[in-house]
């Protein structure tokens, strides 16, 4: 009989008035003896090229560009969707989208979010990331306003997301601590596009999310 299952019994049983309790088992100690950060520094050439083959194997396309070269990438990238309409969160960088030619841009905020439907009649959503995982490949979104609600990343089917270099960590652990100064957010993990398999191993993509996802890692 399981410890668990031990304390559960014991503890219905002194509900019921039936026994004397038992004592609960004790915990065993979870050992923290594992690797807490990567040998390489945030933002680092090494750091940023793993994130990179991360990515690529996952299926996202990425693109390495400077800030000043950000709004004409948007433009491209949006313009080969092709993408009529885009959303982004109310507290993106008013200059990312300067280069738009004949989109309509949407705004999304938590005091005038849109519905569900509106999403997904929309062709693509451009956010900004709060950290990135080189070893998993995992891009973190954590609800910041240049971030947006969960669902705007989520519906629309293809996901632009503006990562800077200096936002890329080498490990997990790394990324947890940053995460761990705002506990109270929700977080959306990305590793690539949304993907799934059937049983015979076929791969289905934007089942649960974008079928297309663009990083722009920008120095």
């Amino acid at each position: 009989m399981s410890d668990a299952r031990t304390e559960i019994l014991s503890r219905i049983r002194t509900a019921l008035g039936t026994s004397t309790p038992e004592p609960a088992a004790v915990a065993a100690a979870v050992p923290r003896d594992y690797r807490s950060g990567g040998e390489h520094a945030p933002g680092s050439e090494v750091v940023l090229d793993l994130l990179v083959d991360r990515l690529e194997d996952y299926k996202a396309h990425v693109h390495r560009v400077t800030s000043a070269g950000l709004p004409a990438l948007l433009a491209r990238l949006l313009a080969e969707v092709p993408a009529s309409s885009v959303v982004v969160p109310a507290g993106a960088e008013p200059g990312w989208l300067g280069a738009l030619d004949g989109v309509d841009v949407r705004s999304d905020s938590r005091d005038a979010p849109l519905s569900a439907t509106e999403l997904d009649g929309i062709d693509a959503v451009v956010t900004a990331a709060r950290v990135a995982v080189a070893e998993t490949g995992t891009i973190v979104l954590d609800g910041e306003s240049d971030q947006g609600r969960r669902a705007i990343s989520l519906v629309p089917d293809v996901h632009v997301c503006v990562v800077r270099t200096d936002q890329v960590v080498q490990t997990v652990p790394e990324a947890v601590r940053l995460l761990d100064a705002d506990p109270g957010r929700p977080l959306t993990w990305i590793s690539g596009p949304s993907a799934t398999s059937d049983i015979e191993l076929d791969r289905v993509e934007g089942v649960h999310g974008p079928r297309t996802l663009h990083v722009a890692l920008v120095s």
